[in-house]
Order: structure tokens, then sequence, then C-alpha cells
């Protein structure tokens, strides 16, 4: 590789940091001008293929992002001149519309200087829209807020790069068809639409915890930019507990990451891990978003905070043991009764069952467990029968325990999880089915 081309390289690496750090705040920004966020994107994607026709002779700029911004203002000033369907469509401020235009490069240029909080919590609420499919929101907040590229998107899911891609396109074309204002919902609505919000967020920090399916235990990159999103939105909305209760159950799970799995890849539970390899700067963040989601409670807390503030006081409980066997198993179960309430689910029910088992033995747990075998919901549910499998070791009763973790290895798709699976059948005795 010639000098040149090694400086082209190194140009276009710096170009690829910059825009994944701005590209957020330029959508944005202009999505407030344009009142579309399909729009703004294309005009943000146009100022980037600028910065890589120019910059490679010019040099980047001393302030990228800016140029990035300004270059993306033209190009809206242009979009607003010459968008006949504006002046159609809202034939009401028609006689305003050049007035508009001549005030728009004023308001552009104010765009990233002011509001620029406000204009990437409009980008959030408007990605996460219910109007969209929860795989839709999940593809479009990585694509405008994350800054990934199609192609990381299908891969970071196990999906085709054509099949993110006419999903991203789907779900722009419905927030203009369903004219989805570019605002902040207030009162009941923000409530709920936040709910969508976080869920997204949690959606994306779970597939790369333990991915769905592949040959990958976990996908880490999934998980870091989750918890860029919600830092974000934390900052974004100081007040809201459950923002805050979501960032320190993330800022706790993902300081086992570099524990959960061994040399080879391969799959090591809560109960086996090197408690020594646990991120102990991101449990200290956890704990500090724990007490911020405690302080902006509007009761006691933990008697009216919502699901993910409780998870993460469950989470809490892990980090606070210097081992497993040092757990507060008895707070857990109480924190899972509390969730219970809260946010009933035959999965929140299947994790206070694996509680009360520590807490007090398996026969007690396996009585929940089997409840839950009669749930239509749980029958695909691989963890359920995992968990059962688990429960039958501790009771001595293997060869039961072996057909629970062979059909637990045959529910998942994900091929790590079952490797772990078929092996703990194999380790019951017998031949564990391939």
């Amino acid at each position: 590789m010639t000098a040149t081309d090694t400086h082209q390289t190194d140009i276009h690496k710096s170009i690829d940091a910059v825009w994944r750090i701005e590209s957020a705040r330029i959508i944005a920004g202009l999505a407030r001008i344009v009142r579309d966020v399909g729009i703004a994107e294309e005009l943000a994607q146009d100022s980037l293929v600028a910065a890589l026709q120019q910059w490679p002779e010019s040099g980047i700029p001393n302030n990228p992002g800016a140029w990035l911004m300004a270059t993306g203002k033209h190009r809206a000033i242009d979009y607003l001149r010459r968008n006949k369907r504006l002046e159609q469509k809202h034939e009401i401020i028609g006689r305003e519309l050049e007035e508009r235009q001549d005030a728009a490069a004023e308001e552009i240029e104010n765009a990233m200087d002011d509001d620029v909080g406000d204009d990437l919590l409009r980008l959030i609420f408007t990605a996460c829209h219910p109007v969209l499919s929860a795989e839709a929101r999940a593809a479009l907040t990585l694509r405008l807020l994350g800054g990934l590229t199609t192609d990381e998107i299908a891969r970071a899911f196990l999906t085709r790069e054509a099949t993110i891609a006419q999903r991203i396109v789907r779900a722009k074309r419905t927030l203009a068809e369903a004219e989805v204002p570019f605002e902040v919902p207030r009162g009941a609505e923000f409530t709920a639409r936040l709910s969508s919000v976080l869920g997204v967020i949690y959606l994306i920090f779970n597939e790369g915890y333990t991915a769905t399916a592949g040959d990958d235990w976990m996908r880490p990159e999934l998980c870091h930019d989750a918890l860029r999103l919600g830092r974000i939105l934390a900052e974004l909305t100081p007040n809201e507990s459950e923002v805050h209760g979501l960032v320190a159950l993330m800022e706790i799970q993902a300081s086992r990451l570099g524990a959960r799995a061994g040399a080879s890849g391969e799959p090591i539970l809560l109960f086996d891990q090197n408690r020594a390899l646990w991120d102990h700067l991101l449990i200290h963040r956890g704990f500090t978003a724990l007490a911020r989601a405690q302080r902006t409670a509007e009761s006691p807390f933990l008697q009216s905070v919502g699901p993910y503030a409780l998870q993460a006081a469950i989470a809490a409980c892990h980090a606070r043991a210097h081992t497993a066997a040092e757990t507060d198993w008895a707070r857990i179960v109480e924190l899972y009764g509390m969730l219970a309430e809260v946010a009933p689910s035959p999965i929140v029910e299947l994790n206070r069952a694996v509680a009360v088992g520590m807490a007090s033995g398996p026969q007690a747990a396996l009585e929940i467990v089997d409840e839950l075998r009669e749930e239509p919901a749980m029958q695909n549910y691989h963890l359920l029968w995992s968990v059962r499998g688990d429960l039958l070791v501790k009771l001595g009763r293997n060869e039961e325990a072996r057909g629970e973790f062979e059909r637990a290895g045959s529910l998942t798709e994900n091929a790590r999880e079952r490797e772990l699976m078929l092996a703990r059948a194999y380790n019951c005795g017998g031949d564990a089915n391939d």
C-alpha cells in the first residue's frame, strides 16, 4: 500500500469516526427544520458524501461536526426553496413561504446551537414511535441515533442487508404517511411513548447481551450502542425515574460482559463467572444511576417505581455479592415479587422461581416452574426447560433433567447456547441427542 493509499484510508476512518459521533445531532437539527426524519437523513448523508469527496484533498477541518452541519444547512435551504409540495400541502401558510425561505438560513444556522438536547429527544421519540413495529423501531434507532450502516445492523441481528434496508425505508415512509410530528409528546402521551422508547433501547441491549440466534453467545457492540443511547436519554430526561432505572440495569449487566464467555466463546453462566473480571467502573455507574432513579421516584423507592428500576435493584444485589454464595437471595425473591405486581409475566415468574430455588430450595421452585409449563407462551421458551432441568438435577432426578436440557437445546436458535444445553444433558448421564 502506497503512502497515498494509507493517507486516504486514515482520512476515511476519521470521517467514519466523526460521523458516528455527530450524525445523530446533525439529523436531529435538520429534522427540526424540514420536519421529516427521512429527508433529514438524506440531507445529512449528502453532507457526509461531500466530506468524503473534499476532506481527502483539503484535510479534516478543525471542527468537522460544524462543517458537516453547515453543509447540511445549505442542502436544507435548497430543499425548502425547491419543495413545491410544501406549498401545496400547507396552503394556509403559502403566503408566508417566501418569508420562511428567507428566514430559513437563520433558523437552520441556529438549529444545532439552540435546543440541541430537545432536537435529539425529538429524534428519539420519532424513531421509536409506536406506529412502527418493534423491529422497525430498533433498526431505525440504530440507523439514525447509532450511526450504524444497514450492513452493520443486518449483521448485528443476523438479517439480510436488503431486509434491513427495506425495513428502514418503510419505517421512514410510514412516519411520513402517518404525519408523525417531529416533537416530544406531552402529558399522558409522553409516558406512553417513553415506554416504547425504553423498550426499543432494552431490546437492542438484550440482543447484544444474549444473541437470539447465530454462532456468537453475545454481541457486545449492540450492548454498547444501547447503553450510549440510554445515557443520552437519561441526560435529556433527568426527572424520569425509569430512564435512570434502565441505564442502571444496562450498566450493571454490561459490567459482566468480560466474564460471560470463555476463551473459545463458550457461555459462562452467572454462578460460574470470575467476578474479578466484572467491570467495577460500570457497576459504580450502575449504582449511581440507580440512586438517581431512587431520587426521582415520586414515592418511596421500590414502592411505586417501574420495572426497569426494580430489575436494576435485582442486578445490584448480584453486583454487591463478592461470590455467588454471598448473594442476598431472600431480597431478590422479594424484589421479583414486586416486579410481578408492576409488570406481571410468565418470564418474571420464571426468574422468581430461580431465586426461590436459591433461597428456599429446589422443590419450592419446581412447584412454580411446573405451573408455568401450562402457559402456552412458555411452551417454546427454552429457558423454562433449562431452569426445570437445573432444579431436577439438584433434586437428584438426573434422567428427567437430561430430557429437559435436550428440549431446551432443541428450542434455542443460538449455537453456543445449544452446545451448553447439550453438554448439561450429557453431564446428566446417557447420550444427549445431537
